[in-house]
């Protein structure tokens, strides 16, 4: 019995330690100053998300703050269909990034639940966020998240959406939900086919 409880006592204190090491979102590299980014290192995944290749081995995926753009089909995110707008807010990026000639990243001191940096970028010194919210090819992201503790870059993406006016796309969180419906139905039905 006695060993019984030592396992037990070992296996709660393990995952309370994964636990904790989970929740400790503190963003490790350095945050709250902007800092210059080589262009021709930036990948575009869509809208509102890039990645950086900063060197060998050490890529940092940015979610970009203040914004959500329509999404893109993803079946390993449960998106198994493009969203209205969703191709046009990649191409944007795609787009905006090509053609700077300065980009800049300012990194929140958290980071999001996927291990994602948070951060705003600035293009040519825009704040990308309030770009593409005035393309109406994102809805502003701040009055549900908050300003993440930049309450200067959070205004100017609010003042870029209340002049843009509303988007002409259903909320990319409400997409989300439905295609993640969809796609447990087309598994139940074996539509689709799971891949390793």
């Amino acid at each position: 019995m006695r060993r019984l409880i030592v396992i037990l006592t070992l296996l709660v204190t393990s995952s309370l330690s994964v636990v904790h090491a989970q929740d400790d979102r503190t963003q490790t590299r350095p945050s709250k100053v902007r800092v210059p980014v080589p262009v021709e290192q930036i990948d575009v995944g869509d809208g509102d998300t890039v990645t950086i290749r900063w060197g060998e081995g050490d890529a940092e995926r940015i979610r970009i703050l203040g914004i959500d753009t329509p999404e893109t089909s993803n079946i390993h995110h449960n998106l198994p269909l493009d969203q209205a707008f969703g191709r046009q807010a990649t191409a944007f990026a795609r787009g905006a990034f090509a053609t700077a000639t300065e980009v800049e990243l300012l990194r929140a001191d958290k980071m999001d639940g996927y291990g994602r940096t948070l951060g705003y970028l600035f293009v040519n010194g825009k704040n990308y966020s309030a770009l593409i919210v005035s393309a109406r090819l994102a809805a502003e992201s701040v009055s549900h998240y908050g300003d993440n503790g930049f309450p200067e870059e959070s205004e100017v993406v609010m003042e870029a959406a209340r002049a843009a006016g509303p988007v002409p796309f259903e909320p990319p969180f409400q997409f989300r939900r439905r295609m993640r419906e969809i796609t447990d139905w087309m598994r139940d039905e074996g539509m689709l086919q799971e891949k390793d």
